[in-house]
């Protein structure tokens, strides 16, 4: 299944971040002039606010080793939601870039480089072995506890609250979607 840029846009709707009829697609950097940006691409956007390539890269390799495997286009999907998702949100565009700076730190620890440089398995098992899906998400939790809450939880929900993701689980016409008295009348097919 390949996910797309509506799947995306859908997705952001979903999670209130308001009307984006009409408009191009957003996209995540720190193009703002108080981004705080340096020259250096190690440190691009670590800690001011801004999330930027290295994030977004992390982003992606993180949406892959949670990801089915039958899930396509995650590269467009992530960046496009990403980019809706942090736009105009400052503080929330800074957890997410501390959350990747946390698994970072976890991944140099573990493999000796950054977690979008590991291979797929190691990226799984890197989140198996830190505990993030034993954790509650929690934003003010432990370091594993906002690695779930900011990349791996935001992610699942971008990827479940749109039509292609939702499909994936059996929910193209989920309970309140305006599918007509003939959607809830009926039990899913078997």
């Amino acid at each position: 299944m390949e996910l797309s840029r509506r799947d995306a846009l859908v997705a952001l709707s979903t999670a209130g971040v308001g009307s984006l009829a009409g408009c191009g697609a957003p996209v995540a950097g720190g193009d703002a002039t108080d981004s705080g940006a340096t020259d250096d691409p190690e440190r691009e956007t670590r800690g001011n606010g801004a999330v930027g390539d290295h994030e977004r890269a992390t982003l992606v390799a993180v949406a892959r080793a949670v990801y089915p495997s039958a899930v396509g286009g995650v590269d467009e999907f992530v960046r496009t939601y990403t980019g809706g998702r942090i736009d105009g949100d400052t503080a929330y565009a800074r957890e997410v870039s501390e959350a990747v700076a946390t698994l970072d730190d976890y991944a140099v620890g573990l493999y000796g480089t950054q977690y979008v440089d590991l291979s797929s398995e190691d990226r799984a098992e890197a989140l198996d072995v830190m505990s993030v899906d034993d954790v509650d998400p929690d934003p003010d939790g432990t370091e594993p506890q906002r690695v779930r809450h900011y990349l791996v939880n935001e992610l699942l929900f971008a990827l479940y609250a749109s039509p292609t993701g939702a499909s994936l689980a059996g929910l193209e016409n989920p309970p309140g979607h305006p599918g007509g008295t003939r959607s809830y009348r009926e039990g899913p097919e078997r």
